[in-house]
C-alpha cells in the first residue's frame, strides 16, 4: 500500500516517516525546487517532542536545538506578566521543549527518508478522479495515486481542488522574523520570551548555542502596505534595550516578513482515499507556538489509525480524534493574537493585571492539556 503525500514541510515529512515505520510505502511531491535549510526558528513543544521520541528522533532534534524550560510573557520593558516553568511537564512526559531552526529540523527529517521518495519542483496543478487519482503538476508530470494526503500548507492545492471549505482569514498583523548569531543574556538562554506592548509585540528564543530566533508583530488598520516599510528599530524603540541590540545585529536582507493568517475551521478533513493534514486541515496563527506541533501530532495520529484500520475508516477516526483539539488551538491562538495587540490603555492595563494574577497552576493545567497526546 502506497501513500502519496503532497508537501514536504514538517507535517508531510513527519507523516512520511511515521507511515514508513509502520511498513507503508510513501512518496512525496514538493513544489520547492530543492529542500534547502531555510526558514526561521520553531518551538517544538512537549506534544511534538513526544511524537519524535516515539519515532526515535528525539535525541537528534534535541542535540541540534536548545531546550526551553520556561515560557514568559512580559511588558515591553521586560517586566514579567506571566511565566510558566515546564520542568514538571518535562519530568512527566520525559521530553523537553526544544527550540530549533526550522531548516535544521527539516534536514533531520529528510535524512530519515530515501532521496528517491522525495520529488522536488512538483507543483500540483490538477487532480482528476478515476479509479485512482490522476495528478498533474505544472511541469507536465503526471502521476497516479491510490491514496492521497494533502500536507501542502495553508494554501493547499489538494484542499482547493477537492474540498469545498477554503476560507483564509487575515489577522491584520504583519510578522517579521529573523535568525542570527547572537547569545542572549544567561537568564534568557532557556526561555522563550514574548513582550507585549501597545499594538505590537516582540519575541525571542535561543535556538542553538550560537544562534537565536526573534519575531516582531505589528497590527495594521487598513492594508499591510502601511506597515511593510516601517523601521523596526524605531517602531520598537520604547521596548527594552535588548530588542534594539537584536534588531541592530540582524542583517536586514535576512529578515522575512509575512502576514499572519489562519484557515477558518473546516468540517471535513477527508474524502474517499484522500485526507488533509497540518496547515492544509487546521492552519493556525502562531500565537501559541502550536502550528507545526499540531501538524506533527496529526501525522502521528494518522499513522496510528492507518496501522489499525482500513484507509477510509482510518481517515474518519483520525478526523474524529484530532479535530476538537486542533480547533481549540486555532480559536485560542486567534484570541491571544487579538488580545496581545490591544491599544486602549484601560484594556491593556486590565489584560496585564489579569495575566499577573492568574495562578501558575491554571497556566500549567492548560499547557498539560495541550501537551497530552490523544489516545488512538
Amino acid at each position: 500500500m502506497k501513500f502519496t503525500i503532497i508537501g514536504a514541510g514538517i507535517g508531510g515529512l513527519t507523516t512520511a516517516i511515521a507511515l514508513k515505520q509502520k511498513g507503508f510505502e510513501i512518496e512525496i511531491f514538493e513544489q520547492a525546487a530543492e529542500l534547502k535549510p531555510v526558514g526561521a526558528g520553531i518551538l517544538l513543544a512537549g506534544n511534538a517532542m513526544q511524537v519524535y521520541k516515539k519515532l526515535g528522533l528525539y535525541e537528534k532534534i534535541a542535540e541540534a536545538g536548545n531546550y526551553v524550560s520556561q515560557m514568559t510573557v512580559t511588558k515591553g520593558d521586560l517586566e514579567v506578566l506571566s511565566s510558566m516553568d515546564n520542568t514538571a511537564n518535562s519530568e512527566k512526559t520525559g521530553v523537553s521543549n526544544i527550540a530549533i531552526h526550522r531548516g535544521a529540523l527539516q534536514q533531520i527529517l529528510v535524512q530519515e527518508l530515501e532521496a528517491s521518495e522525495i520529488h522536488c519542483n512538483k507543483k500540483l496543478e490538477k487532480i482528476e478522479r478515476n479509479e485512482q487519482f490522476e495528478l498533474t503538476f505544472t511541469d507536465g508530470t503526471q502521476v497516479r495515486a491510490s491514496y492521497l494526503i494533502g500536507a501542502d500548507g495553508i494554501n493547499s492545492a489538494v484542499r482547493n481542488l477537492l474540498f469545498a471549505e477554503n476560507t483564509i482569514r487575515k489577522a491584520k498583523q504583519l510578522c517579521w522574523r529573523g535568525v542570527l548569531d547572537f547569545k542572549l543574556p544567561t537568564k534568557f538562554q532557556h526561555q522563550i520570551v514574548e513582550m507585549w506592548g501597545s499594538g505590537r509585540r516582540f519575541g525571542f528564543v535561543q535556538i542553538s548555542k550560537e544562534s537565536m530566533y526573534w519575531f516582531a508583530v505589528e497590527k495594521y488598520k487598513n492594508s499591510r502596505e502601511e506597515l511593510e516599510k516601517i523601521n523596526l528599530e524605531e517602531s520598537f524603540s520604547n521596548f527594552a534595550p535588548l530588542v534594539g541590540e537584536i534588531l541592530a545585529a540582524t542583517p536586514k536582507a535576512t529578515i522575512n516578513v509575512n502576514e499572519l493568517t489562519d484557515l477558518k475551521p473546516i468540517s471535513t478533513w477527508f474524502q474517499h482515499h484522500v485526507c488533509l493534514l497540518g496547515d492544509a486541515a487546521h492552519a493556525t496563527t502562531p500565537n501559541m507556538g502550536q502550528g507545526a506541533c499540531q501538524a506533527i501530532e496529526s501525522a502521528f495520529v494518522l499513522s496510528e489509525c492507518l496501522s489499525k484500520k482500513p484507509v477510509n475508516e482510518a481517515f474518519k477516526s483520525y478526523q474524529s480524534i484530532r479535530q476538537k483539539k486542533a480547533r481549540m488551538i486555532v480559536k485560542t491562538s486567534w484570541m491571544v493574537g487579538s488580545m496581545a495587540h490591544w491599544t486602549n490603555p484601560i484594556g491593556t492595563g486590565l489584560r496585564n493585571f489579569m495575566l499577573k494574577i492568574t495562578p501558575n497552576s491554571v497556566n500549567e493545567k492548560q499547557v498539560t492539556n495541550i501537551y497530552t497526546l490523544e489516545d488512538v
